[in-house]
């Protein structure tokens, strides 16, 4: 399991990039990319990760996410026969396509609301689930026109929930994705243990304070709050798979279980044994301002 910058980098200069009927159930692949991610998939139940929200869906999911912000594969850990439709859009064709158009400005308004991350249902999901599905039939000219069609349907919707209460930020330069990339890696390979920040400061060939303030400069938030947020991202997933809270305390990393449990309410705003609790009986995630429609 690696936490991933994706690179993506097509044959062609098309605006997308559809991955058609993708396999990752195996792989817990944790990663972002600058592209907007429009993803459906169908005959699965699973986890639904994307930034620091986590719930779970059943029986299908439909959820566009925002430029560079993190989630997780939607088919991971599936055992059920399942389909799944992923399609990737640059972020140049919202900035020089769609917001300079006065008649696109519902689309604009949908591809800035992509920023908290949005899942739609009910009859939005079933309809635009159909239409993905033939994508991967079309002929360019046909393609594009039907990528068009589904983000008309989507802005146009009323069925869908904001999945976090603020724009995610999480965004690099290119100059900086190396560097990001490195720190990464090293915090996924490393989270259940001691990470000091002078050894990942002379990784970057920073001084300390240097590292400091770059790091959260890049980030939005220091390197000791965002390696506790990685922790507690891995603890969400191992008390959904049944670890008690002691034993994830300290399989991530923490020293402390009463520094665990102050931790993990700060960021999640509820302590460990309530969100397992809660999880463990929660049939539908948590709405935000649901039903709100997209163009207004």
């Amino acid at each position: 399991m690696k936490i991933q910058l994706e690179t993506i980098t097509p044959a062609s200069d098309s605006t997308f990039r559809l991955l058609h009927d993708p396999k990752l159930n195996h792989l817990f692949y944790w990663h972002f990319h600058p592209e907007y991610e429009l993803v459906y998939i169908e005959g699965a139940s699973a986890t639904r990760h994307v930034g620091d929200h986590i719930s779970t869906f059943e029986g299908s999911d439909l959820v566009l996410i925002g430029s560079n912000i993190p989630h997780l594969n939607f088919d991971y850990g599936v055992t059920s026969t399942y389909r799944k439709e992923v399609l990737h859009i640059k972020p140049s064709f919202k900035e020089d396509f769609i917001s300079p158009l006065p008649e696109l400005k519902n689309i604009s308004r949908l591809m800035d609301l992509a920023r908290y991350g949005i899942a739609f249902s009910g009859e939005t999901k079933r309809q635009i689930g159909a239409l993905m599905k033939e994508l991967h039939q079309l002929a360019p000219f046909e393609f594009f026109m039907r990528v068009m069609q589904i983000l008309k349907l989507l802005s146009n919707s009323k069925e869908f929930e904001l999945l976090h209460k603020r724009p995610f930020e999480h965004s690099y330069s290119s100059k900086e994705q190396s560097r990001i990339r490195e720190i990464y890696a090293l915090i996924d390979e490393r989270y259940q243990g001691k990470i000091p920040v002078e050894e990942v400061a002379s990784m970057c060939n920073l001084s300390k304070p240097a590292f400091c303030r770059y790091f959260k400069k890049a980030t939005n938030t220091t390197f000791i709050g965002f390696l506790n947020q990685y922790r507690i991202s891995q603890a969400k997933r191992l008390l959904l798979m049944e670890k008690n809270v002691s034993e994830t305390c300290f399989e991530c990393g923490f020293e402390s279980l009463s520094y665990f449990n102050r931790t993990f309410k700060k960021i999640t705003g509820e302590n460990p044994s309530d969100f397992k609790k809660r999880m463990k009986t929660k049939t539908a995630p948590y709405s935000f301002e649901q039903g709100r429609s997209l163009t207004k």
